[in-house]
């Protein structure tokens, strides 16, 4: 179907379906009346493409079947600002690679080309007019905005370096220089897209529409991640791999909430095959035989009443999965495309990645059993803890300001063991103890370990239990400080790093009410 054969009521149900919000749908429903509707998504050319890509793949088509004109923007100088996650020295590499996989991805789900065109940031954002408005805008924009704005994109710290400050004003700018009406991404971006609706008309140009995705889960539970390697499925990954990988997906039977096998189906597979064919979970005779389904809600109903298993289930999206990968892993065959992964994606230093992993701190359950304050600093504690070890451990806090004496003896805590020990006001601490901290108004409280836990319980983060801490983290690497800024606490009062819980074999570590705030 030709989007010249379709109604402007039709394209905006096109540009519209399975999004989560629609910032100016007036805007867009009037520009639908005049002239096709020009978008841009943006990625940052940080870890490779994969399988989650699909996602705004599929919304892509949908913007093109609706005679869009659609720019995708390869955003390497953001992939750059975000912490270095992209080396200067790779960024045209990664860009090149980006272009590549994506054509392959657009090509296997059969969408054509024309009216689709990619950009890198690095053409542009260099220029002279680019950089006067970046100028103008920071002479307008507080920290305050700045930080807000990227609070769901932009890894926060407590002293964030002026590129992640800068990031929500560059992607602000990127639609006016991109002359779109309309930038697409995901519902995480929404405080970005506000921003931009607030200063762009500030600099004299126009609001733009903001097309937003739901976040579909990860084949773990939570978001996809490049960086979690069980969460995603790489677009290169080999059919035994996928296999593999779906096998370890999480999808409980009968949760259609978060259920990332089930996300997956929504808002890729039946968006791309539906009207065409059928989606067809495989079974056993012995089950019932192959069953079909014409609409994801009456899969979706069939899956929350236990009528369809969740390895069937599964076994029906790695066919369907596969059928997607297949051309993109027949063009990576190519010499020159197999050397440019190589290259954009060099193998990592084994134990760089190591000096990261969080199982490497010996964080334990501890029992305060005596407590004082230090004869020669107002401001802090010394305690004796119990961490299940021969003799109590003595550890100097900075808690005289926020905790009672009176309530730190024999309190339960949660002590991170294998710092070096250090002198503090010339008594020597031989831990920490662990506190979600928050600036404004100010304060701290301890952990909370779980109420059955006893001192020497050993404190892991999921995923990345089976690994050996240290025993003394090495003062000069910087392991901590690197592990500690995606230590937080989330919405829900519990402990985490990077968005995985903080636990013993009892429960969840917690904060008593601070939410969203890091733990140090």
């Amino acid at each position: 179907m030709g989007s010249s054969n379709i109604s402007a009521s039709e394209k905006l149900e096109l540009i519209q379906r399975n999004l989560q919000e629609t910032l100016g749908e007036d805007k867009l429903k009037g520009v639908l009346k005049e002239r096709d509707v020009r978008i841009y998504w943006g990625t940052a050319t940080t870890g490779r493409p994969h399988v989650a890509y699909f996602v705004p793949m599929s919304k892509i088509a949908d913007f093109l079947k609706a005679g869009c004109e659609v720019t995708i923007l390869f955003a390497d100088l953001h992939a750059y600002l975000d912490n270095m996650k992209a080396p200067w020295e790779l960024l045209a590499l990664r860009a090149k690679y980006y272009e590549h996989i994506i054509k392959e991805m657009l090509s296997s789900i059969g969408v054509p080309l024309e009216k689709l065109k990619f950009v890198k940031g690095s053409d542009y954002q260099l220029s002279k007019e680019y950089t006067l408005d970046v100028y103008k805008l920071s002479s307008l924009v507080t920290e305050h905005d700045a930080k807000k704005a990227g609070a769901e994109v932009v890894k926060q710290v407590d002293h964030p370096l002026l590129s992640g400050l800068l990031y929500p004003g560059l992607q602000a700018l990127d639609e006016e220089y991109l002359h779109v009406d309309a930038q697409f991404g995901g519902v995480d971006q929404r405080k970005i897209f506000t921003f931009a609706e607030k200063y762009l008309p500030q600099l004299g140009y126009a609001k733009r529409i903001h097309l937003m995705n739901p976040m579909v889960p990860g084949l773990a539970g939570g978001k996809m991640s490049s960086s979690e390697e069980d969460s995603k499925i790489d677009l290169l990954d080999s059919a035994s791999t996928v296999k593999k990988k779906l096998k370890k997906a999480f999808c409980e039977p009968g949760n259609v909430k978060d259920n990332g096998v089930l996300a997956f189906v929504k808002h890729v597979l039946f968006p791309l095959f539906q009207g065409k064919e059928d989606f067809v979970v495989p079974r056993a005779e012995a089950h019932g035989g192959n069953i079909s389904f014409t609409s994801y809600l009456s899969l979706e109903t069939a899956f929350g009443k236990e009528e369809i298993h969740p390895g069937d289930l599964k076994n029906g999206v790695e066919f369907y999965l596969n059928r997607l990968l297949d051309p993109i892993r027949k063009a990576f065959e190519q010499p020159e495309l197999k050397k440019l992964a190589q290259m954009a994606y060099p193998p990592q230093n084994k134990t760089v990645v190591d000096e990261v992993a969080p199982h490497r701190l010996d964080i334990r359950v501890g029992k305060i059993v005596e407590v004082s304050q230090h004869p020669d600093a107002d401001a802090l504690y010394v305690e004796k803890i119990d961490l299940g070890e021969n003799e109590p451990r003595t550890v100097v806090s900075g808690l005289v300001n926020y905790i009672p004496l009176e309530e730190m003896q024999n309190r339960m805590v949660v002590v991170l063991c294998n710092l070096k020990p250090a002198k503090m006001r010339g008594i020597e601490s031989s831990g920490m103890v662990l506190c979600a901290s928050q600036d404004e108004p100010k304060a701290v409280e301890p952990l909370l370990p779980p109420k059955d836990a006893v001192p020497g319980d050993r404190v892991m983060v999921e995923g990345y239990e089976t690994g050996t801490p240290d025993d003394t983290l090495n003062p000069k690497k910087k392991v901590w400080e690197k592990l500690q800024v995606d230590l937080k606490t989330n919405s829900s009062c519990e402990a985490v790093w990077q968005d995985n819980s903080l636990f013993t074999n009892s429960g969840k570590i917690l904060s008593k009410t601070l939410k969203n705030c890091p733990i140090k």
